[in-house]
């Protein structure tokens, strides 16, 4: 029987997101096993796993913002902009005070260029970028437009080694040990990231997430898909249309059809009695042209 769908597995910190991935293949047996935006190995929190043909989905997925908890650590900066580097400066910080880094977090909320770390998955040349900064090659990367929805500062620890907690709300794609990287310069004495955990991404949240001892004990008792969440569950964000039968049998065919919608992409469609067909664009009069086609649905989903 096939398994398509998706997982919410909370990432304890010290593994990487590969390692999730290959910890998930071991137990259900499935080849296609992907995960929805990598976290580094020193964080935890939410990390969704998608099965078989919902691999085909994990750029919509996880929704258009993801959040965070983090502790960034001012008065040190470190050469991977987080505590598992070696640091590169120190400094005193004893001249941040709260109400002064919540007046410079507030210049932070909105459009950003924000550059990524040397140490990332950034693929450069080829390369993944944290590969070459291990050999000491030195790599230039363009600064990455992001945005941040929401900045609260949830606690502040004054002093020469000041701490703060916050919550983040970004868009995907944000390296928060770059935010934290740039308050540091910003308050003029260095900053780093000291821990931080994805308590969201889109739909998948923390206090939803499954641990992994939990999950390898419903495999165990053969109960492990009963965690599985639809193919279609973290699409819901988008719009929806449902075709009459003789379309959505042409729809999963790759031909194009008529949709009573205005012009969108992507879009989840459905055939009658809300089976989920794929992801369709519409252009202008309504014209649905299908560009996610879920393969194993061909010839029998529309029967």
């Amino acid at each position: 029987m096939p398994i398509d769908g998706f997982l919410n597995l909370l990432k304890p910190p010290g593994m990487t997101s590969h390692d999730l991935v290959a910890f998930v293949r071991s137990q259900v047996g499935v080849h296609r096993v992907g995960h929805l935006g990598t976290l580094d190995p020193a964080a935890a929190g939410v990390l969704p796993v998608s099965l078989g043909r919902a691999t085909r989905l994990f750029r919509f997925a996880g929704g258009p913002d993801k959040s965070y908890r983090a502790e960034v650590a001012f008065g040190v900066t470190t050469d991977t902009l987080d505590s598992e580097g070696q640091p590169t400066a120190v400094a005193d910080s004893s001249g941040v005070s709260e109400n002064g880094l919540r007046e410079m977090l507030a210049g932070f909320v909105g459009e950003l260029e924000l550059t990524v770390p040397a140490f990332s998955a950034a693929h450069i040349g080829g390369k993944r970028s944290h590969e070459l900064a291990r050999r000491g090659i030195v790599t230039r990367t363009r600064p990455r437009h992001v945005r941040v929805t929401a900045l609260r500062l949830v606690s502040f620890s004054p002093g020469p080694r000041a701490r703060a907690l916050l919550d983040i709300v970004c868009s995907t794609g944000t390296y928060v040990r770059s935010l934290a990287a740039a308050w540091g310069e910003t308050a003029g004495c260095g900053a780093h990231l000291a821990f931080l955990v994805r308590t969201g991404a889109g739909r998948f949240c923390l206090s939803e997430a499954l641990t992994l001892e939990e999950f390898a004990r419903a495999c165990r008792a053969r109960e492990g898909t009963r965690f599985l969440l639809p193919m279609d569950w973290p699409l819901a964000y988008l719009p929806a249309v449902e075709l009459e039968m003789h379309r959505a049998r042409s729809f999963v065919r790759g031909t194009g059809v008529l949709a009573e919608v205005g012009p969108a992409w992507p879009v989840r469609v459905y055939a009658p009695g809300q089976r989920f067909l794929g992801l369709g664009e519409v252009k202008q009069r309504g014209q649905l042209r299908p560009r996610v086609v879920l393969g194993a649905e061909r010839g029998n989903c529309c029967e």
